[in-house]
């Protein structure tokens, strides 16, 4: 019982993320290491700044023209 508890709030923190626009470096991480296991892994700090320049823009932010 205390298990699929667990795993509900995992999943709840998850979307909760998501929602708000926080990626989840430990999902990037494990697809990384399943299924591109000779390709490099970017550190938290490279993998956010990446995930936040592809959802806001990198060239100019806080800019609309």
């Amino acid at each position: 019982m205390f298990s699929d508890l667990a795993r509900v709030g995992k999943y709840l923190g998850q979307t909760a993320r998501l929602m708000v626009g926080v990626p989840d470096y430990g999902t990037y991480v494990r697809h990384m290491s399943l299924t591109h296991p000779d390709a490099p892994v970017m550190t938290y700090e490279e993998f956010f700044r990446e995930r936040q320049e592809a959802r806001y823009g990198g060239s100019r932010p806080g800019r609309c023209c």
